[in-house]
């Protein structure tokens, strides 16, 4: 962390490291796109590939430089990338994983009507509900997290706003855990603070947020057709990674969310190493999957080809979480 930190000097009016429970985490600034724009703080980006999502920052974790920005301190709805603050607070609680916590009423989407393959009164493990928040981006998972953490989410949400603070994310605010509120928002430059200190300090979300699938073994599946009786059933119930990036060979990701609401477009944040470097991607408001995966994958072009000057080995190795 120490190399971002000096190479962020360059970057910011104000640079610092601040203190989290012995931790750092990315300090940039709110004028990074007028920054961006001078010669001195950006590498050629006349060769930049053009980009749909209307906010967009690419940052070197080891040089401590921004690569690529584009409305990188626009405030937007994040949608699920919510969930990934959730996790780090309900890891942080160090409540057992293998508690069982069961889906209630409570947990059903009244925002907008989204279905849940996780049954009301269906129980599951907490590191289940962490697993399908983070690769399946499940809300009704992420609701019951938030809601059985200490003190419920009265005290949740605050927290999840707390930290925020902590991590000098300014322009960031939750109202709940799930990211189906247009009220969660943030920026680019606010997410990257978040992926990096997430990457530096979770082993666990890295690994699980990477997985291309997961299942939850073999499950009682009740169904039941109109004016027919309910039909019990036994199957192996899987998810795959929203993240389809998780499940291709040519990418090395260390850590993924992805993120969708009507307000907030087709969102993706990841940390990777891509070209020899260790890099967060943050893509906010792309209309459609398709056109978000366009944009990553020409993120990845550009930074494998000869386009930035500097091509050495900033690889990094992650720090553990204490």
């Amino acid at each position: 962390m120490k190399a971002v930190l000096t190479g962020l000097i360059l970057l910011c009016v104000h640079t610092g490291a601040a203190a989290l429970d012995g931790r750092t985490s990315l300090q940039l600034s709110d004028q990074v796109d007028t920054l961006l724009s001078a010669p001195q703080a950006a590498p050629d980006f006349a060769s930049m590939p053009e980009l749909s999502a209307q906010s967009v920052l690419v940052f070197d974790q080891a040089s401590g430089q921004p690569l690529l920005a584009k409305n990188a301190a626009l405030q937007t709805p994040i949608a699920s990338i919510t969930k990934l603050m959730t996790a780090m607070l309900v890891l942080d609680a160090a409540q057992p994983l293998d508690e069982h916590i069961t889906i209630t009423n409570e947990d059903r989407d009244t925002l907008k009507g989204t279905g849940s393959r996780l049954a009301i009164g269906a129980r599951y493990t907490r590191g289940q509900l962490l697993h399908l928040a983070l690769i399946a981006s499940d809300n009704r998972a992420a609701h019951a997290l938030g809601r059985s953490y200490p003190g419920g989410l009265e005290r949740f949400v605050p927290t999840m706003n707390r930290m925020a603070r902590a991590l000098d994310m300014h322009n960031t605010v939750y109202v709940e855990p799930t990211g189906l509120s247009s009220g969660n928002r943030s920026t680019a430059i606010d997410l990257a603070k978040l992926v990096d200190y997430a990457y530096q300090n979770y082993p666990e979300i890295r690994d699980i947020s990477t997985a291309g699938n997961y299942t939850l073994g073999t499950q009682r599946v009740v169904t039941q057709k109109k004016r027919q009786k309910p039909q019990v059933h036994y199957r192996t119930v899987a998810f795959n990674n929203t993240n389809r990036f998780t499940r291709a060979e040519d990418w090395h990701i260390g850590l993924s969310k992805t993120g969708f609401i009507n307000e907030a477009g087709h969102c993706l944040v990841m940390q990777a190493q891509v070209g020899n470097r260790d890099v967060i991607i943050v893509l906010l408001d792309a209309q459609g999957t398709s056109r978000r995966a366009g944009d990553v994958t020409r993120i990845k072009q550009w930074l494998e080809s000869d386009s930035l000057s500097h091509r050495t080995d900033n690889r990094h190795t992650p720090a553990s979480r204490t």
